[in-house]
């Protein structure tokens, strides 16, 4: 045990005792769109501007030439896996460790759900877990860039092109995230964008789809997925689908606020970068904690801040850290997930629908417990932190101190 200071949980002075910054996400520029977008006298995203512009200023920054607005990011991930043609028995590989909107359209399309292995510093698929996973029937894979931080797209479009293979983004918790100086959202088929409450930007809820082949009929099957399959493109409309589709439409309102949202963007990604950087150099000399690995070249717009114990290294276990770190006044919690997306009693019962094992039972997949070691490795020794746009720079210093003096107390 390292005595460096007696810990507050053990009646020490308490490393912060001021309040973490905060500030308005939504002004009088928010007010302003949504009272255009009422002045028109529809909120009706196909004869109101606001849903358009929302998606023009999207693919201007963006820089690709099409998008689709949807009512989610959940939404969002299903409009593109069924413009990518996933369908009935076929499998989609994806990461183990994301939020239940990430599989959600996958069981919807009746295709399975295959869980790829994630590397042990990143959290992100590792591409040789994704190729293992491959099968006749794999038709898609859906990369999560998990907490902003870019996962390792050349080799995993280079497997993609190898067995031709589709690939979606889940994009929800990165905004203007790079992977080598190009954003992530434009690599795969279709990025998928999150807008609810709990993401870089809010429009109460809502997504985008970026359509990433530059080809008009791939972004006209796009937009008709969103909206029961009607086509609905100029003064024409075709209301008799050829296949099933949900509604996923944005409202008016929604791009209105979106509108706004997109002007604050660029500063608060730049700002959540600037202190996730300042945890990582902070902490990077602690060989008791791993940082978050960033892949060269690339930028990470930090949802939040994980990193991971090595236990084998300290004197407590990490239930144990968590609270006296709690004590020093900095909110934290174990993990970011409770368990990997496998063991939830769905894949457990193999159930999506009740009383019933279909799609699974189109499927050789199993879920059991050490599938992904690396993944399930990660979320019993992770520790997660938040990071807002609205902190200060002592926030950060405060953090990364506190941090600090917990792991030097504990460590061998």
């Amino acid at each position: 045990m390292n005595h460096t200071g007696t810990l507050a949980i053990h009646g020490g002075e308490k490393t912060k005792n001021t309040p973490f910054g905060t500030g308005k996400r939504f002004g009088i520029e928010e007010a302003k769109e949504l009272l255009e977008a009422l002045e028109q006298n529809t909120l009706f995203y196909h004869f109101g501007n606001k849903v358009k512009k929302f998606l023009s200023d999207f693919n201007e920054m963006y820089g690709i030439p099409y998008s689709v607005a949807t009512s989610s990011g959940t939404a969002a991930i299903h409009v593109a896996l069924g413009a990518a043609g996933v369908t009935v028995g076929d499998e989609v590989i994806t990461s183990p460790i994301t939020d239940q909107g990430t599989v959600i359209g996958i069981l919807y399309q009746n295709a399975i759900p295959v869980f790829a292995d994630l590397d042990l510093y990143s959290y992100n698929l590792n591409p040789e877990s994704i190729e293992s996973r491959i099968t006749p029937r794999t038709k898609a894979i859906v990369v999560v860039h998990l907490a902003g931080n870019p996962c390792d797209m050349d080799a995993i479009m280079a497997i993609a092109h190898k067995y031709k293979l589709k690939v979606i983004e889940d994009c929800a918790q990165a905004y203007l995230t790079e992977y080598k100086g190009k954003l992530v959202g434009t690599f795969g088929d279709y990025g998928c964008f999150s807008t609810n409450d709990f993401k870089h930007i809010s429009t109460g809820d809502g997504g985008i789809v970026t359509v990433n082949s530059g080809q008009e009929e791939d972004y006209y099957r796009t937009h008709a997925f969103a909206d029961k399959n009607y086509k609905r493109m100029g003064t024409d409309l075709n209301r008799a689908p050829s296949s099933l589709a949900p509604n996923y439409r944005m409202t008016e309102l929604q791009g209105a606020v979106g509108i706004a949202q997109l002007k604050k963007l660029h500063n608060l990604c730049e700002r959540r970068n600037q202190l996730g950087s300042a945890m990582n150099l902070g902490l990077q000399d602690l060989p008791a904690l791993s940082t978050m690995q960033i892949p060269a070249d690339s930028k990470c717009t930090y949802w939040f801040y994980m990193f991971r114990l090595n236990e084998e290294k300290l004197t407590c276990s990490r239930e144990q850290f968590c609270t006296a770190l709690s004590a020093e006044g900095i909110t934290n919690r174990m993990g970011y997930i409770p368990d990997v997306v496998y063991m939830q009693p769905m894949f457990q019962h193999k159930q999506a629908y009740l009383d019933s094992h279909f799609p699974f039972d189109l499927s050789e997949v199993n879920y059991e417990r050490g599938s992904c070691p690396q993944a399930e490795a990660i979320l019993q020794t992770a520790v997660q932190v938040p990071i807002n746009e609205f902190f200060t720079d002592q926030d950060i210093e405060e953090t990364i101190t506190a941090i600090r003096k917990v792991i030097l107390y504990y460590q061998k």
